[in-house]
């Protein structure tokens, strides 16, 4: 006699199961949703009286010092930029290898991909100190003959962020019209005519699903450094731990998915630590002095501390997640996943800040850059500011893809008759 099929899923997993449970994401939210809410706002307050202090007195109140003029906001700017990039890759990449266990963690990564875009548009506003003049940035011929300085680093971040936002923003729209129609079904009051808005008609027809799958399997794989790979993950796992938490998805994302993002920040984070490897054996190997010298000042040199944070963050600790006990321990990877952003925002800071700080062998331009309360006032409320839009996305629009969580489910099958038992 045949043995009968496992199911590879719990069998309470079912369609239903997936949109009602991830619908009751969006009910009255809890003590703990508004705690993390309260902190988010309470760091864009921050951010925002910071800016004032700014525009009253000037760009001087940030710790600038000659040369280093692109320091503390700019090295913002690339982390959440950084950021941004791993929600196309587990958007685009890993839907063309049709990778079954992102379904539920997609919506997150594309998600965080558009605020940490917003996020990132911020500091080039920011960092022109003339805020109200921001439109000379924007690529248009005006009455005035004003026209962009081409030349301007600046204008081309607006083209980058203006393109990646737009292209980052279709990709979650469109994504999430088959599940805004879902909970729309179950929605009441305000909530239910929004979602009738937003879900544009969606009745989900065989007709509808044909073009809908047609557009995804049009999208393009940019490329993407091993870095920002890395960074991503890691902000993902950070983002996944307190919303499955606190809203009840453990058995949506499960221990199985965090430990599929913990490999994929085990490979880029061996990538990353080799390449800092191969930069100081290269430097040594090399014989150039001048070489040496570099690599010298920035593991021993006044900023000794950013470089060794960098390098233990984001060449050392990914090698814990070999150990399946540590891939498997959401609290261990959460701290890990923390542990990856500021590493990776301390390579920006080595990158950008030591870099012009001065070199032994260029004595002019010498100098110590010492962040001020206003650097770190404007930083912190970049983070607020991320959070509270992502936190403000999850409690109104599911957070887990319902459509694509059951595509990986077994297919609901008819009770036999008892004429056929």
């Amino acid at each position: 006699m045949a043995e009968t099929p496992q199911p590879t899923t719990p069998t309470r997993v079912t369609y239903d199961y997936v949109t009602r449970t991830i619908a009751r994401t969006l009910g009255t939210p809890s003590r703990g949703y508004f705690l993390l809410l309260g902190a988010a706002v309470a760091l864009l307050a921050i951010g925002i009286i910071t800016l004032l202090y700014l525009l009253r007195y000037g760009l001087g109140l940030a710790g600038y010092s000659h040369p280093v003029y692109w320091a503390v906001f700019i090295t913002c700017f690339v982390f959440w930029v950084g950021i941004a990039h791993s929600g196309t890759l587990i958007s685009a990449i890993l839907f063309l290898f049709r990778s079954g266990w992102r379904t539920a963690v997609y919506r997150t990564a594309e998600a965080m991909t558009v605020f940490a875009v917003m996020t990132a548009g911020l500091f080039p506003l920011i960092h022109i100190g003339r805020q109200w003049y921001f439109y000379w940035l924007i690529p248009y011929p005006n009455e005035r003959g004003l026209w962009p300085n081409f030349k301007s680093p600046l204008i081309w971040d607006e083209f980058a962020i203006g393109t990646y936002f737009t292209v980052s923003t279709l990709f979650l729209i469109m994504g999430l019209i088959p599940d805004i129609a879902a909970v729309r079904d179950l929605a009441t009051g305000w909530r239910k005519k929004l979602y009738a808005l937003t879900s544009i008609g969606w009745t989900g027809s065989n007709e509808q699903w044909r073009n809908f799958t047609g557009w995804h399997a049009t999208i393009f794989a940019p490329y993407f450094v091993a870095g920002a790979i890395y960074s991503g993950c890691g902000m993902v796992i950070t983002l996944l731990t307190p919303i499955r938490t606190l809203f009840g998805l453990e058995e949506l994302i499960t221990v199985k998915h965090f430990e599929n993002l913990a490999k994929l920040c085990l490979l880029t984070g061996s990538i990353v630590g080799y390449a800092y490897a191969c930069e100081y054996f290269i430097a040594w190997y090399s014989g150039n002095p001048t070489e040496r010298a570099a690599f010298w000042y920035r593991a021993f040199g006044p900023y000794w501390w950013a470089t060794w944070t960098m390098i233990i963050c984001n060449g050392f600790l990914p090698l814990l997640l070999w150990v399946k006990k540590i891939r498997t321990n959401i609290t261990a990877l959460f701290v890990i996943s923390i542990f990856v952003n500021i590493g990776m925002w301390f390579e920006r800071y080595v990158i950008i800040v030591v870099s012009l700080a001065g070199e032994p062998f260029t004595k002019w331009t010498n100098a110590v850059y010492n962040p001020t309360w206003a650097d770190w006032g404007i930083m912190a409320g970049s983070f607020g500011w991320f959070f509270m839009w992502f936190l403000l996305f999850v409690k109104n629009f599911p957070a887990v893809s319902i459509s694509e969580v059951k595509e990986v489910l077994p297919p609901p099958r008819s009770k036999p008759s008892k004429a056929h038992a």
